[in-house]
C-alpha cells in the first residue's frame, strides 16, 4: 500500500481551535459512507469528548437542533484551487446532518472556496 498519513495525526489542533472554525450549512449530503467517528480518529471516546463538545457549541449556534452524530469528513486536496495551495493530506471537515430535516452543518479549518459557501464567506 502507498503512504497515508497515521490517523491520529488528522486532526493536529487543540478542541479549542474549533471555536474559529468557518461555519457552513448545506443541503444535502447523502453519501456518508466515507465520514469517520471522531472516536476513531482521535484513538478514544475521552479523547474526542471536547471537540464533540466545541463542534456541538458551534453547531448549536449555527440552528443546529442537536439530533445527528457528529464526524469528519474528508476532502481531498485535487477538489481544491491550485492557488489555495492545499497540502496532500486535505482537509478534514467536521459535519453534523440534522435527522429531522437532513441539513448539514460544516466547521472548516479553511475558508471552503465553492460556490456554494459565497454567501457564507460573505462575497455575495
Amino acid at each position: 500500500m502507498g503512504y497515508t498519513i497515521p490517523i491520529n495525526q488528522i486532526v493536529n489542533y487543540p478542541p479549542e481551535a474549533l471555536a474559529n472554525f468557518h461555519c457552513y450549512g448545506y443541503e444535502y449530503i447523502d453519501n456518508r459512507q466515507f465520514a469517520l467517528r471522531p472516536e476513531l480518529v482521535l484513538g478514544s471516546e475521552e479523547k474526542a469528548a471536547p471537540y464533540i463538545e466545541q463542534a456541538k457549541t458551534a453547531f448549536l449556534e449555527m440552528g443546529w437542533a442537536g439530533d445527528g452524530d457528529i464526524e469528519l469528513l474528508w476532502v481531498p486536496p485535487f477538489a481544491f484551487p491550485l492557488a489555495l495551495l492545499i497540502p496532500p493530506v486535505g482537509v478534514a471537515i467536521w459535519h453534523v446532518k440534522q435527522s429531522e430535516d437532513g441539513i448539514s452543518y460544516l466547521l472548516s479549518p479553511i475558508e471552503l472556496p465553492f460556490e456554494e459557501f459565497e454567501y457564507a464567506n460573505g462575497r455575495t
